[in-house]
């Protein structure tokens, strides 16, 4: 058994570090101290942390009000209220003068699968990447979570980062180098090509092993980028290994399966899976009951890759 980490840790460790050479950096939250890991924060930087309290839209505005006075703001809250609730403030106050605010999306997904629908936030990304001037990203593990912020604090402009408060393993090297707009290519395959992001990285290595089981060897790639696109990595995948499954925790509707479609079906359409939640609310449960559920487990991806492949799937 693999090691679990909590990315939002990694993310909390590597503000504080940033925080501590980059007098802008000020973390604004919705009464989420604890579930934004923002404690540590808190102590060592208290007049550097604005809890506006169960606000949403109105903390994005006074993030946006903190960018013009020169800060750089955190924005950090539960994904499901931070970009339902604020949507609108998101594309108007941030997006639409390219303000310099990075919202972290905490909790997402279906991480708080036993609250119910109104907490699980699986049309986070299609919002987000659908808004001009949005970058968007989903780190697999602590590793990449600790880089991606030390690239979007380096960056101009509004950054979304979608992260879990699932347990994953690491499985980046000490070697990693993170590249926004930039595919991870985890392991070699011509077969097919499994694409992937967040939580489901790891299940999409684990597929990839009983794969090679069978014979079938398939290129993994993660996708943290999901915009900018890295379009040459999927354009590759495409021309070399002829068929794309794509595994995300997150409606199949507009988001990474969506993003990759648009690109392979206007340079080479190759046959394409997605494995997601098929554009209904998933039921109250525990989150990994819910994996099971909707097949977001490396069986269900290798089923995936299989029904693509021609081969039929053992009942």
């Amino acid at each position: 058994m693999r090691e679990l980490h909590d990315c939002r840790k990694a993310f909390a460790a590597t503000l504080e570090e940033l925080a501590v050479t980059d007098p802008r950096i000020v973390a604004v939250c919705n009464d989420s101290v604890g579930s934004s890991n923002l404690g540590g924060f808190a102590k060592r930087f208290p007049e550097r942390l604005v809890n506006v309290g169960i606000a949403e839209q109105n903390m994005i505005g006074v993030a946006a009000g903190l960018a013009n006075g020169g800060r750089l703001p955190f924005v950090c809250g539960a994904s499901c209220f931070l970009t339902a609730r604020a949507l609108e403030q998101i594309k108007a106050d941030l997006a639409y003068s390219n303000a310099n605010v990075k919202l972290c999306g905490m909790s997402s997904g279906m991480a708080y699968g036993a609250l119910g629908a109104t907490h699980h936030s699986i049309e986070d990304l299609a919002w987000t990447r659908a808004i001009a001037n949005m970058t968007v990203i989903v780190p697999a593990d602590p590793v990449e979570t600790a880089q991606a912020i030390r690239a979007v604090a380096a960056m101009h402009g509004p950054v979304f980062v979608r992260l879990s408060r699932m347990g994953v393993p690491i499985v980046h090297g000490e070697d990693y180098e993170f590249q926004i707009g930039r595919a991870a290519q985890l392991r070699e395959g011509r077969d097919l090509t499994l694409i992937a992001n967040g939580t489901l990285v790891p299940r999409a290595l684990e597929a990839a092993e009983m794969l090679a089981a069978q014979g079938i060897e398939a290129r993994v790639l993660n996708m943290a980028t999901v915009r900018p696109l890295d379009r040459e990595a999927i354009i590759a995948a495409a021309h070399e290994t002829g068929a794309i499954v794509t595994a995300e925790e997150h409606t199949i509707y507009g988001g990474l399966g969506s993003a990759v479609a648009e690109v392979v079906v206007t340079t080479h359409p190759v046959p394409m899976r997605m494995v997601g939640v098929p554009g209904v609310f998933a039921p109250t449960g525990p989150t990994e009951f819910l994996f099971e559920y909707f097949g977001l487990t490396p069986q269900g991806i290798c089923a995936a890759a299989l029904e693509l492949k021609g081969i039929k799937v053992a009942a």
